[in-house]
């Protein structure tokens, strides 16, 4: 008799773990991951409500450390060194950790390696950036606790934060230019026509050296004289048109124009046709 309740009370048992109900978080998790420049930025955080309450001031109190978000510390990934206000962050995980204040905040990223509960008070020895943002009003209200990473640059965006009816932006940098300098510098031992495209086209986007950026989209275009590519020979024309060089911007404008219609590519016929019109050749 014994053994036949000990037998039933273990599969009763067994029955109660497997039928457990499961219901949706409170705060959900969610996980954003953005690229800036050539930087993999990540961030992970719980997506508190406002539910009714006032949350800033009263649910999240001014002057006292917040983990910004809810369940496990907010968590932001940089897979490069960035920078903050001046400070240096080395490519790796941080806290974010904040301190509300009614008109200013202060961020403080901190790197003690946990990822559960909240400082009382930032042991200098791991904080590793920290800035003070003004936060402004939103006229609407923001349901849920909100991250995300916006203004983004080659080399920088901010950390944007938005709930019930305040906005603050974190900006940061990242060495997206020292990088592709450095990446153009050791391809252009050896480069080919689609490298010296590359560079040629990020001078000119950056605003870097023209006449640098003039002479690698000739060579690509020289390089590729043998099968011409209406992607290069455009950029070839906002070169040289940069470069206040009109009549060669014209003819490669031309050019692109002729074998954009060849391939049927109806965007680049039309980015050519306006650009000739612009410069009185059509």
């Amino acid at each position: 008799m014994k053994k036949l309740l000990l037998l039933f009370m273990t599969c009763a048992s067994m029955y109660t773990l497997k039928a457990q109900v499961e219901t949706p978080a409170p705060s959900p998790f969610s996980k954003l991951e953005q690229k800036v420049g050539l930087t993999d930025v990540t961030l992970e955080y719980s997506r508190p409500g406002v539910k009714g309450r006032i949350v800033f001031g009263d649910l999240v109190p001014y002057g006292k450390i917040w983990r910004t978000g809810a369940n496990a510390r907010t968590k932001i990934t940089f897979s490069t060194d960035a920078t903050i206000d001046g400070q240096d962050l080395k490519a790796g995980s941080y806290s974010i950790f904040t301190i509300p204040n009614a008109e200013s905040w202060e961020v403080v990223f901190y790197n003690d390696g946990k990822e559960f509960g909240t400082p009382s008070e930032f042991d200098p020895q791991y904080v590793a950036a920290r800035t003070t943002v003004k936060s402004y009003p939103v006229p609407f209200n923001v349901e849920s606790f909100t991250l995300d990473i916006n203004n983004i640059t080659n080399s920088s965006a901010t950390i944007d934060l938005i709930w019930e009816k305040t906005y603050l932006g974190v900006p940061f940098t990242v060495p997206t230019d020292a990088a592709v300098t450095a990446s153009i510098q050791k391809v252009m031992n050896g480069p080919g026509a689609n490298d010296y495209f590359q560079a040629a086209v990020y001078y000119f986007q950056e605003g870097k050296d023209i006449q640098q950026a003039k002479t690698w989209i000739d060579q690509a275009v020289e390089m590729s004289k043998d099968q011409p590519r209406f992607w290069v020979l455009r950029q070839q024309s906002l070169i040289h048109a940069k470069a206040g060089e009109k009549a060669s911007a014209i003819a490669a404008a031309k050019a692109s124009l002729k074998y954009a219609e060849e391939a049927g590519n109806d965007d680049y016929v039309k980015m050519n046709k306006d650009s000739l019109k612009e410069w009185g050749s059509m």
